[in-house]
């Protein structure tokens, strides 16, 4: 799908296509409520949008609004493009599904800082700025039987995110999964992320990861360990709208 894209937009890569095939087999229904957090070019949300779904999308670029909106607009596709932090955007607002593609390569600028393409990987010093603030605060935005996916790369700690998500009352694990090289920014950076213990010595790939959290009621998750790992077997079934 060739996508229109202005400068500053970082195009879609792996972790995008993957994400989109991960919605798509999570079977969500037309009508349901979809959240893409970190739109871009849209890809995502579009890919939503010809489900059926009602789709927002939110991105801190005022480019990749743009860009969104004309690529959203040029396909006659009903995807409704915010600019703004995370979930400000929306706050008071709950979705069915939640969809996000977060910068995470490990880097020692702020990412609040950051402008232009580089918006698409700055996450701070353990790749997780922007991970954290989503698995705090997914939960509050998904309604009672709502789905979390969420992409990054193994580097980042996948039991990390794994945790955290439980922790917050949500039933989580890996659905996909694809090995990766390196890209240039993160070859470029590969000796840091060596001596930080993020990239083990000698590997030249990474590991790329989609995340399904679901939310479930009380009586649902008894009894489960939320600091246990499980990345294995994957998830299937349609997001309650």
């Amino acid at each position: 799908m060739l996508l229109l894209r202005t400068p500053g937009v970082y195009r879609p890569q792996t972790d995008t296509h993957l994400l989109t095939g991960a919605l798509r087999a999570a079977g969500v229904p037309r009508g349901a409520r979809v959240l893409e957090l970190g739109t871009g070019t849209g890809a995502v949300a579009m890919a939503a949008a010809r489900e059926g779904c009602r789709v927002v999308a939110v991105d801190v670029s005022a480019q990749a609004v743009l860009t969104a909106r004309l690529n959203a607009l040029v396909r006659g596709l009903p995807v409704r493009v915010l600019r703004g932090d995370l979930f400000a955007p929306v706050a008071g607002q709950r979705f069915d599904v939640i969809v996000a593609n977060p910068p995470y390569v490990a880097g020692a600028v702020d990412p609040a800082s950051v402008r232009g393409r580089a918006r698409a990987w700055e996450a701070g010093p353990t790749g997780r700025a922007l991970l954290d603030r989503i698995c705090a605060e997914a939960p509050h935005h998904l309604t009672a039987t709502g789905t979390l996916l969420l992409v990054h790369s193994a580097l980042n700690g996948v039991a990390a995110t794994l945790v955290s998500l439980r922790e917050a009352g949500m039933r989580a694990s890996v659905v996909a999964r694809r090995r990766e090289p390196l890209g240039p920014v993160m070859r470029g950076r590969a000796d840091r992320l060596r001596a930080q213990g993020l990239l083990p010595p000698g590997q030249s790939y990474e590991e790329l990861v989609v995340i399904r959290a679901d939310r479930v009621q009380d009586a649902a998750g008894a009894g489960e360990d939320p600091a246990s790992e499980n990345t294995g077997g994957e998830q299937r079934g349609t997001c309650a709208a």
